[in-house]
């Protein structure tokens, strides 16, 4: 038996390394573990993606950055098509876009669902399709499940009518279309279903929430538990009881946050709630710049959020929070373009 010095593998001589012969033992109070599978099924490693949007014309371009750095997105490649007003949510390998519209199109709204896979660059390939082509669906996700919450849904106009329905798909498969999961809460000050059109989403391992939205427009926070399935439940509302809409949301395992929106003006308000609990929103800061739409991205201790719009511009502007503390972003970079957008990520507070 050879026994070997792990801060000293070397031949005698110690001009290379040893010859190991017959059987050996290796002591250490470390440990190792070898990474298994294919490369791009590896995933967690941190990256946001800002796909699509309003510039003002409708683009199809992915943008891409390192959460735990700053600096300027890169890009990533395009999706398959030229889409706005869309969902996001993502496992730690593959990054979802989902429904969304282009007027220049027939017909206008989309039903199709995009995804990439976040460790290469380059195009988007179709996954499957809505229940029904959609604009405006807020989205969250654990490891393995993406929750699709709301809309509005017609063929030829842009304000059809609104969605009160969720539904799900598991990430993994493929070809897969959404399946029916449950139904949002009701508002009792609107006398119907919140619709939670254009609503932050995020997500603990376990609960998916669903913040704000439209029809009318709602201070609304609920929930679901993502591995059942069910109607949603009432978890609080945000800070200052204000509606509020077209709002971006991100988490870490334990606290999701809510950025910027229209009350109906434009909101640069940060909020945040406790995942694992209910109550009401707390105020947590500002964002540097004022806006609505735009897209966002996190780890599970730094959240993104890229572009957006304002009533005198689109943005490129990138900004950054710490999750676990309070405080007024900083800024991170740019976008390669000004734009309203949607984000996801590969580390978010879904996966643990």
């Amino acid at each position: 038996m050879s026994d070997l010095r792990i801060n000293n593998i070397t031949d005698r001589t110690g001009d290379s390394g040893p010859v190991i012969a017959g059987v050996s033992t290796v002591t250490s109070t470390g440990s190792f573990t070898v990474p298994v599978g294919p490369t791009e099924m590896r995933g967690g490693r941190g990256r946001a993606i800002f796909c699509g949007g309003y510039t003002p014309s409708v683009v199809n371009t992915i943008d891409t950055v390192e959460i735990s750095t700053a600096g300027n997105a890169s890009d990533f490649g395009d999706l398959s098509r030229t889409t706005t007003d869309t969902g996001g949510f993502a496992s730690a390998t593959r990054g979802f876009t989902v429904g969304g519209y282009n007027p220049a199109n027939s017909p206008i709204q989309q039903e199709d669902m995009d995804y990439v896979i976040f460790s290469s660059g380059g195009g988007a390939s179709d996954f499957g399709s809505l229940e029904s082509p959609t604009w405006g669906v807020s989205c969250c996700a654990n490891s393995t499940r993406g929750i699709l919450a709301g809309g509005r849904s017609s063929v030829t106009t842009y304000n059809g009518g609104y969605l009160t329905g969720i539904s799900y798909i598991e990430m993994a498969s493929q070809g897969q279309d959404a399946s029916d999961f449950g139904e949002l809460v009701e508002d009792t000050r609107a006398a119907n279903s919140v619709s939670a059109l254009t609503s932050a989403g995020f997500a603990s391992p376990t609960r998916g929430v669903i913040a704000g939205g439209g029809n009318p427009r709602t201070n609304v926070i609920q929930f679901v538990t993502i591995a059942t399935k069910g109607n949603a439940v009432d978890f609080g509302k945000l800070s200052d009881e204000q509606a509020l809409g077209r709002n971006t949301g991100f988490s870490s395992p334990t606290r999701g946050l809510s950025a910027g929106g229209l009350t109906p003006s434009s909101s640069n308000i940060i909020q945040y709630v406790t995942i694992a609990t209910t109550g009401d929103a707390t105020d947590f800061g500002d964002l540097t710049v004022v806006r609505y739409t735009a897209g966002s991205g996190a780890s599970s201790t730094r959240g993104v959020i890229g572009g957006g719009s304002n009533p005198s511009a689109k943005q490129n502007v990138i900004d950054y929070v710490t999750i676990a503390s309070t405080g007024n972003a900083a800024d991170f970079g740019d976008l390669t373009q000004a734009r309203m957008n949607v984000g996801s990520s590969d580390a978010h507070g879904g996966l643990g």
